[in-house]
């Protein structure tokens, strides 16, 4: 999965989790409010992943530069 896409579902997913968190409250239900905190952390879980693979692929495309330019 892209870095873009990890952050999509990610955001998603957080936005799905406090809907969810805020009908349970509303409704008094402790199952809907509980299974949106849970949606709501997978979605952060998703968009740090996405942030990781960004910085993983700018650390790569930092180190093939600096060699690049190290053997000219």
């Amino acid at each position: 999965m892209s870095s873009t896409t990890d952050k999509i579902k990610g955001a998603t997913n957080e936005a799905m989790g406090k809907a969810k968190q805020g009908i349970g409250e509303a409704t008094g239900s402790d199952r809907m409010k509980g299974e949106g905190a849970v949606q709501e952390v997978k979605g952060k879980g998703q968009q740090a992943m996405g942030d990781a693979k960004d910085a993983a692929k700018d650390a790569m495309d930092r180190a093939a530069a600096a060699t690049k330019r190290a053997t000219e």
